[in-house]
């Protein structure tokens, strides 16, 4: 039998002043706490309680046994008032995962937004275009581009954007070619081809292949040399308002849409501060793409 339960209905007896009144405040039958009592003090071979029909008292070693079940009382109650403390308000720390294209414009001032509103909450982000393990690398929640393969973890979409080939106004304005260096990220591979659907049903589609590739690990060094001149890339729309340093090369055409997902770990008892975190990112994406679509 449950040690700290008899312990805990021992306390309780104790308290309410009877067997009777412990049974009514633990909403239990009178037979079983009274059970409880007598299989306690025979485990432990003396009398902790001596009762009569009006009165009970402890025993020497009885009272010195409650002193020390009321302790564990308190630390269990202690316990479970933490854990719910961190259900009522989102704190502890969350780690958090993105790739670049999504870390810096867009997860960052989120999470920034969320631990103002909840300063007991201790983010950590990392930046990586790589998908990391969440159990190896004890992530909490992670925004990827694209689906995931099937797992345990739970992914929902929470958003979508779409890339832009993209120059400086100046090169643009200029024309490209075939053999205009391309800055391609690492994550393209090694047969890059872009295939752009027209916004106008009569309008005809545009496929485009870069021959001469400079490759880079990030969007930001993607982005500063698109944005020194020269060459052309790929740029996340949402981060193309932003910047306002670079335009499309093809306005009128579009590339297919990206969805975003979130993933976590947990089954229905998602943490608060991993909820918090999901809620204000997913505020942040819904008002950027919003303003990119608008």
């Amino acid at each position: 039998m449950n040690r700290s339960r008899q312990m805990s209905i021992f306390t309780h007896i104790v308290e309410q002043g009877s067997i009777s009144a412990a049974a009514d405040h633990l909403e239990l039958s009178k037979s079983v706490v009274s059970q409880h009592l007598k299989t306690l003090e025979s485990e432990l071979g003396t009398t902790l309680l001596i009762r009569t029909t009006r009165r009970q008292h402890l025993t020497d070693v009885g009272q010195l046994f409650y002193q020390r079940c009321r302790e564990m009382n308190e630390v269990i109650d202690s316990a479970w008032d933490l854990v719910r403390s961190y259900q009522v308000e989102p704190q502890g720390r969350v780690t958090i995962t993105a790739p670049d294209a999504l870390m810096n414009a867009l997860v960052a001032p989120a999470i920034a937004a969320a631990m103002s509103r909840y300063p007991k909450l201790r983010a950590e982000l990392i930046s990586s275009d790589e998908q990391l393990s969440l159990s190896a690398d004890t992530i909490d929640l992670a925004i990827r581009v694209g689906s995931s393969a099937a797992s345990t973890l739970k992914q929902r979409r929470i958003g979508s954007f779409r890339d832009q080939l993209c120059a400086t106004p100046a090169l643009a304005a200029a024309g490209i070619s075939e053999n205009t260096l391309y800055i391609a990220n690492r994550w393209q591979g090694d047969n890059i081809e872009h295939h752009l659907q027209p916004q106008e049903l009569s309008a005809a589609a545009i496929s485009f292949k870069p021959r001469n590739l400079c490759r880079v690990n990030s969007l930001n060094t993607a982005v500063a040399m698109i944005s020194s001149g020269g060459s052309i890339g790929l740029v996340p729309d949402f981060l193309v308002r932003q910047l306002n340093t670079l335009v499309p090369l093809f306005p009128d055409h579009q590339l297919v849409e990206n969805p975003v997902y979130a993933l976590h770990p947990y089954n229905s008892q998602v943490p608060r501060s991993v909820a918090a975190c999901l809620a204000a990112i997913e505020d942040t994406l819904e008002d950027t793409f919003s303003r990119s679509d608008g």
